[in-house]
């Protein structure tokens, strides 16, 4: 087992979390404790999004820097008489990846276990058996015998469920495994490039944001944003991993290893051409690698942010993640630390004039 050195124990702390939408205390105290020691003041907004404030230049532009608290899951709605549990999913699930997987159901007495289960195929008709079992006829077992079992067990309509996973690094030391990483990794980017400047002069006031609710309508990016009234918003997230067997360049171009994505164009917001500008030649000058990306369906937090008051010039940029949206997923350290050092340095450049040539050119 590979030692777990200061950014790794992070991420491990922030994907081990549990927190699906409406429901995100857990993360949200993890990202707290680690971004408390590099910001001026940290608050939450009445939704429980958080946001940490470290002021550069107090009468600077604000720049927000956005990665989103929650991860899909589901959410127990039925209890049968036998002591299974009906679910809802909460975030977008394919049904071909739940069928006997580990979840944790979080109570108000601790943590229960369970297994996502459906008939099994062996009493199926053979027309049955070839397609998919549809996410309503799925339940979970926690091994209760009776309704009255799964109360005393401590199991409510209304408990969060979330997948069961281990932080894992692979044999490739720079490939890491775990669940969450939509979008705790967004989160861990936040935390990150306020760590940079924390002894750094920039001109403005920086924000690192963990929002709640994203994967259920961006929601908290609303009223997070409403509260800081940004000038410049950088949605931080996990992108599309085109890099594995049957993906043509045509469906995704993007590669694990080969930098931070830039998005130009999702269904929830077409990026700002003038902040995209400044990134890409920011990334030039240095030398930090990346790729475009365009992603017709979906969206990222940069959706919500962009139409904020007035308007705010905003830019998504992703980290290629194979498997997201399951109960692992797998990305590339170089390309989460290379995410953080350009939007470091894309930090420092954003002063007044900078602000107001993008904003007005």
């Amino acid at each position: 087992m590979t030692k777990l050195d200061e950014t790794l124990t992070m991420l491990k702390d922030l994907t081990d979390a549990k927190g699906i939408p409406g429901n995100e205390s857990g993360p949200r105290e993890v990202m707290k404790k680690y971004i408390t020691p590099f910001a001026d003041e940290v608050n939450t907004d009445n939704l429980g999004s958080l946001i940490a404030q470290k002021t550069g230049e107090a009468n600077g532009p604000k720049v927000m820097i956005a990665g989103h608290l929650d991860e899909v899951g589901f959410m127990i709605t039925q209890i049968d008489d036998k002591g299974f549990l009906r679910f809802q999913t909460v975030g977008g699930w394919w049904s071909q990846v739940m069928l006997a997987q580990r979840v944790t159901i979080v109570t108000d007495k601790g943590d229960v276990t369970g297994v996502i289960g459906s008939k099994p195929p062996h009493i199926l008709s053979p027309e049955a058996r070839k397609k998919p079992v549809d996410i309503k006829d799925m339940f979970i077992d926690i091994g209760a015998s009776s309704r009255e079992e799964v109360k005393e067990w401590g199991v409510r309509p209304g408990d969060m469920v979330v997948p069961y996973f281990d932080f894992t690094i692979m044999n490739n030391e720079k490939l890491l495994l775990a669940k969450a990483w939509d979008n705790r990794i967004g989160c861990a980017i936040a935390i990150d490039v306020l760590k940079n400047l924390k002894n750094e002069a920039h001109p403005n006031v920086v924000y690192g944001v963990g929002t709640v609710q994203e994967e259920v309508g961006l929601r908290g990016a609303k009223t997070a944003a409403n509260k800081v009234q940004p000038d410049i918003s950088i949605a931080v997230d996990v992108g599309i991993a085109g890099d594995t067997p049957g993906v043509s360049d045509k469906e995704a171009q993007g590669k694990m290893g080969d930098g931070p994505q830039i998005i130009l164009y999702d269904a929830s917001m077409v990026s700002h051409k003038g902040l995209r500008d400044l990134v890409t030649s920011t990334a030039d000058e240095l030398g930090i690698p990346y790729q475009f990306e365009a992603i017709p369906g979906g969206g990222t937090d940069a959706g919500s942010l962009h139409l904020t008051g007035e308007g705010v010039p905003s830019l998504a940029i992703t980290i290629a993640t194979r498997y997201i949206h399951t109960h692992a997923g797998i990305l590339h350290r170089d390309d989460y630390e290379n995410a953080v050092k350009l939007i470091t340095e894309v930090v420092k450049r954003l002063d007044r004039d900078t602000v107001n040539k993008i904003t007005f050119e």
